[in-house]
């Protein structure tokens, strides 16, 4: 008989569901491990180096790290020796002087140097003192050492310096007697210019280098026959005023600058000169005087460039101008005194400054498809209602700084550092904000609407986010939804507090992108415009989990409050964790994951009441 073939029976397939219920569990797994990891870590290295500082840590060089701050100091004393062993040569000419740092007044400060090291990873907010131990521990901490000038000992070094340098001028001179020029005979001199020598010292010393450095001389003109044409063009330099200008005709631009003559006679310098004709004066500004001069000017009128700002017609898909491009602008010192000495040699008085013009990367006439700005990629709405009238105010000003910015492909977009100082003068109001673990009044209250709708923006949109704070307790605004309220957004929240608390994310792609912010009675939205690369999001949240229900009311004096008055100043809050995790993929495939746990505190209602109030009963307060 032949053999039967039976057929095989396989039990049913489950699916992938347990697999990637698995990776999931694996993967939530590995943060937890990993977060009890690094706290592991920071509280081990903590005690391990208490009393020493962290290793990675060196100074000029000189490792310390594992050191007690005495033994850092006393190795400091030992390794860095350049206040002893340095050498700065001093030359006028073909003679030189040669002095140690320590001899012109350079010493090491090795306790300070140590204390230093010492606080790296010690001292500040929580996430920077992991941060600065982590980066000890894998790429070292360079910090330099504290040195102490004593410029006292290089000006006794360079006065016994002058005096062989110095020597009275017996040659015939231009002088000045306030705007008079007068011209008296006389003979060749030398001196050493003890100041501006000191500053050069002075720089050299504090880069920690040897150097050779030119003495700072003044000269007289020696013997010379006639002086009386460079007489007559001192007398013309100091006929009027010297009046300098930014070129062109800027609108409400600086300037113009208007040097006197009795301010004038004090810049003008006569100088030696050969000339084919044999030895001659030569009458201008003194180069030192007028560059301090043109520095003082130079930040009144630098100009940085600015991107021009646009909002997208949905209709035309063209980009619209509302705020032209800025130039930049910067005051080019060295041509500026080349053009003045040039010009007011030539009788001239009224000279124009030489300046630089910058670009920048964006002007008004790029288009959207220059720009890769072609399309809505996200826009997300949040809301406000029952909010105050101040805090409104600050929500519509804050909104108003983002409105048309653009942000650069790759850049790291920083929501402080665009909107800039929260003041009165700014357009803010004082509202209530959450500081120091309490809410109190300040300027700038409901700022964080705005920062909380720019991150649910970047999240939905797909963004890397690079900084992100949550704030200490659960706020209701940041809850409502279009028609109510959904826990599903506790934990979407973020907060910035300048200069402080900042909110960062990275625009990962290779286009532009345009931010649009409008905001009504009650709602923001914020819109991104770019060109689409095919991403897309997908989320989950724990909600709110480890309820902690609120504490029991506290009541608390204030004097400024009259006797029965009592004020609610803060509101109570359940206390919870929320864990949102979101996976973004690109034409399908993941591209990235993040983890974004938030844990709000259980918050009390507050209350103050007036000098002498009765206070209702425990069990009756609310």
């Amino acid at each position: 008989m032949g053999a039967i073939d039976y057929p095989v029976r396989r039990p049913p397939l489950r699916g992938n569901v347990n697999l990637f219920e698995q990776i999931l569990l694996a993967v939530l797994a590995g943060f937890f491990i990993f977060g009890l990891t690094l706290a592991g870590a920071f509280l081990a290295t903590r005690l391990w180096y208490a009393g020493r500082v962290l290793p990675g840590v060196s100074i000029a060089g000189v490792d310390v790290g594992g050191l007690s701050p005495h033994a850092a100091a006393a190795r400091l004393v030992e390794r860095i020796d350049y206040p002893h062993s340095g050498k700065i040569i001093l030359r006028d000419g073909e003679r030189v002087w040669v002095a140690t740092p320590g001899e012109l007044g350079l010493s090491l400060d090795p306790d300070a140097s140590a204390q230093a090291a010492f606080r790296v990873g010690r001292s500040g907010p929580l996430p920077g003192r992991i941060k600065a131990q982590v980066e000890a521990m894998t790429s070292g901490i360079q910090l330099p050492p504290v040195l102490v000038l004593d410029q006292r000992v290089a000006y006794r070094f360079l006065s016994n310096i002058a005096r062989e340098i110095d020597k009275p001028a017996i040659d015939a001179t231009l002088s000045l007697n306030g705007t008079q020029v007068v011209v008296t005979p006389g003979q060749t001199g030398r001196s050493l210019d003890i100041s501006a020598s000191l500053v050069l010292i002075t720089l050299q010393l504090q880069s920690l280098r040897d150097g050779i450095l030119d003495l700072y001389i003044h000269e007289a003109a020696p013997v010379i026959l006639d002086a009386s044409a460079e007489a007559d063009l001192a007398r013309r330099i100091l006929s009027e005023p010297l009046v300098l200008s930014l070129p062109g005709a800027e609108a409400n631009s600086a300037g113009p600058w208007t040097i006197q003559p009795e301010q004038l006679a004090q810049m003008l310098t006569v100088q030696r000169v050969d000339t084919p004709q044999g030895p001659s004066y030569q009458v201008g500004l003194r180069q030192d005087l007028m560059i301090a001069y043109l520095a003082d000017l130079a930040p009144k009128l630098q100009r940085y460039p600015q991107n021009a700002r646009f909002i997208f017609n949905d209709d035309t898909h063209q980009l619209e101008v509302i705020q032209p491009s800025i130039t930049g602008r910067q005051l080019d010192v060295e041509k500026s005194l080349r053009l003045i000495q040039e010009k007011i040699r030539q009788g001239e008085h009224a000279i124009p400054l030489e300046v630089m013009y910058t670009d920048p990367p964006v002007t008004d006439k790029m288009t959207g498809e220059q720009l890769g700005i072609t399309e809505l990629v996200q826009a997300t709405t949040t809301y406000f209602r029952g909010s105050s009238s101040e805090r409104k105010q600050n929500i519509r000003a804050a909104a108003a700084r983002f409105h048309g910015l653009l942000v650069a492909p790759g850049e790291t977009f920083s929501m402080a550092q665009a909107l800039g100082d929260i003041t009165l003068d700014n357009g803010f109001a004082e509202a209530l904000i959450i500081i120091g673990g309490q809410t109190i009044k300040g300027v700038g209250g409901g700022v964080c609407q705005v920062s909380t709708t720019l991150f649910r923006n970047v999240f939905f949109a797909g963004f890397p986010v690079v900084e992100r704070y949550a704030h200490a307790y659960r706020v209701g605004y940041y809850e409502q939804t279009a028609n109510g309220h959904s826990d599903r957004l506790a934990g979407l929240d973020a907060t910035v507090f300048v200069p402080l608390v900042d909110f960062k994310f990275t625009n990962d792609t290779p286009y532009w992108l345009l931010m649009e912010t409008y905001v009504s009675d009650t709602s923001i939205t914020w819109k991104f415009y770019s060109t689409k690369d095919g991403r897309t999001v997908e989320w989950n949240t724990t909600g709110p989990v480890n309820r902690v229900p609120p504490p029991e009311p506290v009541y608390r004096e204030n004097p400024d409050l009259a006797k029965g008055e009592i004020r609610q100043v803060d509101w109570a809050a359940e206390g919870a964790d929320v864990t949102v995790e979101r996976t973004v993929y690109k034409n399908g495939a993941v591209y990235f994951k993040d983890t974004f746990f938030t844990h709000y505190e259980a918050w009390a209602n507050v209350y103050e009441y007036g000098p002498g109030t009765e206070l209702p009963p425990p069990d009756e307060r609310r």
